[in-house]
């Protein structure tokens, strides 16, 4: 069971990662709108590739616009927060009771 157990604590380390990693890219994705960027940047064509579709979504659901002011970076880190706190720690948890399960 110890193998089950491994596993799981490596794909909550790896979305955990992820999560962080994307969290990051949303950062940098909010600073870069603060300045006029080259839209023809590789840079800048990531950040937007990478973010837009969860940020258009949430814009689309949600009316986050408050005298020019895009809210929604927010919200993706508050739901980052919520995965990381309740999806990554329930696989941790689930790891160490199969280890000591088996």
């Amino acid at each position: 069971m110890f193998i089950l157990a491994n596993l799981l604590e490596a794909f909550a380390a790896v979305v955990n990662m992820l999560l962080t990693l994307y969290m990051w890219i949303v950062v940098a994705r909010a600073v870069i709108s603060w300045v006029n960027p080259d839209p023809y940047n590789p840079i800048v064509r990531f950040l937007y590739s990478a973010t837009e579709p969860v940020l258009y979504r949430l814009r689309r659901a949600f009316p986050l616009y408050a005298r020019g002011i895009d809210f929604s970076p927010i919200l993706v880190f508050v739901a980052i927060m919520f995965l990381q706190s309740f999806l990554v720690q329930s696989l941790y948890d689930l790891a160490r009771s199969v280890r000591f399960m088996g």
